[in-house]
């Protein structure tokens, strides 16, 4: 039986974030969630949870301040965080809209990442999400893409910067059926229209099905597990054979 872990979940409280945390909790895992303040208002974790804004600096050093006075010792940190609100072409893309999605889902992961690191235990396991848009390039998610395509980059450096002491993986999932695609939770209405064509994009994937947080909990629990012990800076690719690197 897998020894009892302490964990953080940065985006706990959204879709895939809330199966996630259930799933490790049911285990008996220590969780701790940080997300947005409007997240977790709306979906109030059964854990310990602590309010950060990932465009700020200065929120993660006090999130992290706050982690650590609970949770000294991590062995594990998973960072779900990222949003897209629109789906557009490059050439139509304001600036402002491009450096906002750079900001939250790249900026971010360095700094959550690079804060988290004097609370992770010898061995511990860094998680990050990106997506398949990172390298399965479609119209309209240049912004986005190119955000996640960052991610990896930044999380195979720390996997090399960091190991052996702490290994650092990747789960780049394709379109998953949560508040995400409306525009994020805490960011947008989550019974609002889905913005993508599902029907469509499901006549794309061999499984026939858009992915349920469900199907990303299990990559991400096996990277976390000493199941993956010799894995460092690997990507796991999760969208039912959709896109096969």
């Amino acid at each position: 039986m897998t020894a009892a872990k302490h964990v953080a979940v940065l985006g706990g409280a959204g879709g895939i974030g809330r199966a996630l945390v259930a799933a490790l909790s049911a285990r008996g895992d220590d969780v701790v969630v940080l997300d947005l303040p409007a997240s977790l208002e709306r979906h109030r974790p059964s854990v310990d949870a602590i309010a950060v804004d990932i465009h700020s600096e200065a929120s993660i050093e006090a999130a992290m301040r706050a982690l650590a006075a609970r949770s000294p010792s991590l062995d594990g940190f998973v960072n779900l965080a990222g949003y897209n609100s629109m789906i557009q072409p490059l050439a139509e893309t304001g600036t402002d809209y491009f450096d906002d999605i750079l900001s939250g889902n790249l900026r971010g992961v360095f700094l959550s990442t690079r804060a988290v690191l004097p609370l992770l235990a010898d061995n511990a396991s860094v998680v990050t999400v990106a997506s398949g848009l990172a390298h399965y390039i479609r119209p309209g998610h240049g912004s986005y893409a190119a955000a996640k395509a960052g991610v990896i980059a930044i999380s195979r450096t720390f996997a090399l910067e960091l190991a052996p002491r702490i290994r650092v993986n990747i789960v780049a999932p394709g379109m998953v059926d949560t508040a995400f695609v409306r525009g994020g939770t805490g960011r947008s209405e989550e019974s609002a229209d889905n913005q993508m064509d599902m029907s469509r994009y499901t006549a794309t994937i061999p499984f026939g099905r858009i992915a349920e947080p469900a199907d990303v909990v299990g990559p991400i629990t096996f990277l976390l597990d000493d199941a993956s012990r010799y894995m460092t800076g690997q990507v796991l690719w999760v969208n039912g054979g959709a896109y096969m690197p």
